[in-house]
């Protein structure tokens, strides 16, 4: 069953070897777990719920206290933390659980009629607060999208699969596997993220480099809206005006809820495999990247990590005798402190493969890159969707873990780097409780283009000995660091949306008539703001 106070399946656990706790003791000082709040417990706290009775949408709703609190938050830290804490603030009225696109229809009249916000529900990974009920006057309905999970059709000869828009990444996959093809989507909330989802917040899947990101994905679809329905056909290209199709994308509920899900689909690969290279410092990594993004070599996947983040994950990884054996390797080769690590996938027919992986090690050895084959590739694939369990491990231990993303041109790369980092390794200091705190901080660019690449930043520091203390800490290096980003050329996200949390920082990348030209969108289709209210803006 699902955790309701976290991410994922209850069953699954990953455990932090004992070296990796060790790691972040002697960097951050011991962890002082805070005490969880039990199920029971927030379900007693949970109101009579607000809808008004409507004999048209009464057997699709859900009004019971435990449905409510699992449908409450997602997965950012202060969803955790008001999870954890028990705190949850607000709740929904109920959850609704359509089974297809006429059911959606009777929900909006019935949101419409009786002024009840509406709030679209995937998979519940929003890292930024997307399906958070606010505070009002209105009740909050959240729509769940969960049963619309199908794939319902495949034209084999244009290569477009048509989904439910509430079907989970790997509900897609296996759907398309059993019918010779894959998508190729592979955000690292596979696990329960949905289609529909994934359009909605404009999401980056790990092997974009071969499949393209969501954009280049979605073919067309269907959208119930308060005006009626929208229909995008799948037409390959158009110079017809203003495509229709990215006013979709990045929408995030509030033109409409998606029923229906069209996208552009790959025969299954021949060949699938993950390579690694060691490279002797930050300068020649990063260059190596953007010099193999640039040369176009067709690679899937390319991924570099910074030497902190190539330090933390060998500490974490658990294998010490494999990891001592190599460290011998690379200081032969002149790679020691300092070294970054690099991930690179090769995916297509073998052919393909040979002629990428040995264009691939050229272009690393110019750089001083170590080679070493493909055995630490297969340990991230078989990890690759698991990092999200890594939070529950963390904070077993007494340790908050967050991340910030974004994306921008090359030629500011170790500048917006280093702006980023700084900023949430000193930001605690500043605050007046908690001026002796340490933040562990590290980065790896997760999407590379011609143009640029994206940042993510992880970053780990002690729970306080409140949660709102906690939280007043997450807020800090969030919001500063944010406000960094959108002022020196960095987009608010580059793959995690908007939501609410990112929603204030919006205008700064927009601009105020990029903002108007939004708000016009949304007010076109929604007048009253009852769909998915104060996200995406404020």
């Amino acid at each position: 069953m699902r955790r309701w106070n976290g991410w994922g399946d209850e069953q699954f656990n990953l455990e932090l070897p004992a070296q990796g706790q060790s790691f972040l003791a002697d960097r951050l000082g011991p962890g002082r777990p805070l005490s969880d709040a039990r199920l029971e417990s927030v379900l007693s706290r949970v109101p009579e719920t607000r809808l008004p009775a409507d004999i048209n949408v009464d057997a699709l709703i859900d009004t019971s206290p435990e449905a409510r609190v699992r449908h409450a938050r997602g997965q950012s830290l202060p969803d955790w933390l008001a999870m954890r804490s028990g705190e949850f603030g607000i709740f929904p009225d109920g959850v609704a659980s359509p089974e297809n696109s006429l059911d959606v229809q009777k929900l909006l009249q019935y949101a419409q009629s009786s002024k009840v916000d509406l709030i679209p529900y995937g998979g519940g990974t929003s890292v930024a607060g997307h399906i958070n009920p606010v505070a009002g006057d209105n009740p909050v309905l959240t729509v769940d999208m969960g049963r619309m999970n199908r794939l319902r059709d495949l034209d084999r000869e244009s290569q477009i699969a048509t989904f439910g828009a509430g079907t989970p990444g790997p509900l897609v996959e296996s759907q398309l596997r059993a019918q010779g093809y894959t998508l190729g989507h592979f955000p690292q909330s596979f696990e329960l993220s949905t289609i529909g989802g994934w359009v909605a917040s404009r999401s980056s899947g790990q092997q974009s480099l071969r499949y393209g990101r969501i954009e280049q994905l979605f073919a067309g679809g269907r959208i119930e809206t308060l005006k009626g329905t929208l229909n995008l056909p799948t037409i390959p290209a158009s110079s017809a005006g203003p495509d229709i199709r990215e006013m979709v994308l990045g929408s995030e509920g509030r033109i409409g809820l998606i029923t229906e899900v069209k996208v552009r689909v790959s025969p299954l690969p021949e060949k699938e495999s993950f390579h690694v290279v060691f490279f002797p410092d930050w300068h020649k990594a990063r260059t190596a990247c953007r010099k193999l993004v640039q040369n176009r070599t067709q690679l899937s996947m390319l991924r570099l990590s910074n030497a902190i983040e190539t330090e933390t994950q060998l500490a974490l990884a658990g294998h010490p005798h494999l990891i001592g054996a190599m460290e011998k390797l690379f200081s032969l080769r002149g790679v020691g402190e300092g070294k970054c690590m690099m991930t690179f996938g090769l995916t297509g027919t073998p052919r393909q493969c040979a002629s990428a992986r040995k264009e691939a090690r050229r272009i690393c050895a110019e750089y001083k890159g170590v080679y070493t084959g493909t055995r630490l590739g297969k340990k991230w694939a078989e990890k690759r969707f698991t990092m999200p369990y890594l939070r529950e491990a963390l904070w077993q231990l007494g340790y908050a873990v967050d991340t910030l993303e974004t994306a921008t041109d090359w030629d500011n790369v170790d500048n917006l780097l280093g702006l980023m980092e700084t900023n949430l390794r000193e930001g605690l200091k500043s605050r007046e409780q908690s001026k002796s705190e340490h933040t562990h901080v590290f980065t790896h660019l997760s999407h590379v283009y011609g143009q640029g690449c994206s940042l993510y930043t992880t970053y780990v520091f002690r729970v306080a000995d409140s949660y709102d203390e906690t939280l007043a800490r997450w807020k800090h290096l969030k919001n500063t660091t944010s406000d960094l980003i959108v002022r020196n050329r960095g987009t608010i996200s580059h793959q995690h949306g908007v939501g609410k949390d990112h929603a204030p920082f919006l205008a700064v990348e927009k601009g105020e008539l990029g903002m108007l030209a939004i708000r016009s969108l949304c007010s076109t289709f929604d007048p009253e703001g009852i769909l998915n209210p104060k996200t995406l803006i404020e």
